[in-house]
């Protein structure tokens, strides 16, 4: 059922318009005000799919209301009804972030059109709101020990901001799970984040992976690319292993972060890319610096700001809640009920060397849950967990 809210002083106009909404669909409610206070009074205290006001009103004009809602109700749609002198208002009520406009005297399938797209839109959002949540779930940070919950603080305090960051770390301990909070914090969340691995890509093709190429730069370069980049564009670069990267490609995303530009391979033309830059990296970048493998200047543009992600035996307070993370995540992939660990077996896999962290831990806790007993027993790690 979807609740529509109809906001307009005129009498006549109002059982028009509530007529033909109840008349087309028994999924619509009709609710109406006469006023833009009374209506803003009941945007308030209920919840509306879709809201149809006038725009001159007394008390309350249509605009104001129009403002006042998308302060304190921003994902409801707003269609305003406009009189004939009232074309150019309606126009700028668009700008004020209204859905749309429909004038004086309604035509049917004008606003019927209207109400359906909008409420389709509000239906859209709403799914990509779940969504949303549900990819993020996959990037959860797991743990409550001190390391870990300074870092959810850092991430609150740096996500917001354009500064980039620098994320250390030994291999699996799930830097890229920070590099995906600090983006879907940011203001830049609703475009892309596009992940480099940069020690996965040959060094003669990390340049075109990067920056793209023009057709004919090289043997196989058959056709116009665009690199990732140009892909992150008013989004978010993750350069992970960014240790291990070409000094020439190093050179090139200097300039990147100093000057916002990028020329594919091949070309004499700059593109101009708006880009915040996140990198990590298992490599100490102080003695890959003194040893000649990385550009000083590049790594003070990257760490404007540290990220330190500890290793698992740093945290081994976290376990219980990982095992018990990776053992509800497993059973909904594997469509099975969730297997319990006994205290003992939490306390012996607290005591093993996680030299492979987190990733070494999941890959644990799945062995364990195909080959151990409903409960998962101090045994079972004894017999399947053994290093």
């Amino acid at each position: 059922m979807s609740k529509i809210l109809i906001i307009e002083d005129e009498a006549s106009i109002r059982r028009v318009l509530v007529k033909i909404l109840s008349e087309e669909s028994d999924t619509y409610k009709v609710d109406e005000a006469e006023d833009g206070l009374q209506g803003l009074e009941k945007i308030k205290n209920e919840d509306y799919d879709l809201v149809l006001c006038d725009i001159k009103m007394p008390k309350m004009d249509g605009e104001e209301v129009l403002e006042a809602v998308k302060k304190i109700k921003p994902e409801i749609p707003m269609v305003m009804i406009s009189g004939h002198g009232d074309l150019e208002t309606a126009v700028n009520t668009m700008r004020l972030g209204a859905f749309d406009y429909i004038s004086k005297p309604p035509d049917l399938n004008r606003l019927l059109n209207t109400v359906r797209h909008a409420l389709d839109r509000k239906q859209l959002v709403a799914e990509n709101k779940i969504l949303k949540k549900k990819v993020s779930k996959n990037y959860e940070m797991i743990g409550e020990s001190d390391a870990i919950n300074q870092i959810k603080e850092m991430i609150d305090k740096v996500a917001p901001t354009e500064a980039r960051v620098l994320i250390t770390g030994p291999n699996g301990t799930g830097k890229e799970l920070v590099a995906h909070q600090l983006h879907e914090k940011s203001e830049r969340s609703g475009a892309p984040l596009i992940e480099v691995n940069c020690a996965a890509i040959p060094s003669e093709l990390i340049e075109s992976e990067l920056f793209g190429h023009v057709k004919g730069a090289f043997t196989s370069a058959v056709k116009d690319r665009a690199g990732k980049f140009e892909a992150a564009d008013k989004g978010t670069i993750f350069l992970d292993e960014v240790g291990d990267m070409s000094l020439s490609a190093q050179a090139k995303v200097l300039r990147a972060l100093q000057e916002n530009l990028i020329q594919r391979v091949g070309a004499d033309k700059d593109i101009k890319v708006n880009v915040r830059v996140v990198a990590a990296t298992n490599k100490d970048l102080k003695k890959e610096i003194a040893e000649g493998r990385f550009r000083e200047d590049l790594y003070h543009r990257l760490a404007v700001i540290l990220i330190k992600v500890p290793a698992l035996n740093d945290r081994r307070d976290d376990i219980p809640l990982l095992v018990n993370h990776f053992a509800e995540k497993i059973a909904s992939e594997q469509g099975t009920t969730v297997k319990k660990f006994s205290v003992d077996a939490i306390k012996l896999l607290q005591e093993y060397d996680w030299t492979g962290n987190i990733r070494e831990l999941r890959n644990v806790v799945e062995r364990l849950i195909i080959l151990g007993g409903t409960e998962i027993s101090e045994n079972d790690v004894k017999l399947f967990a053994s290093k």
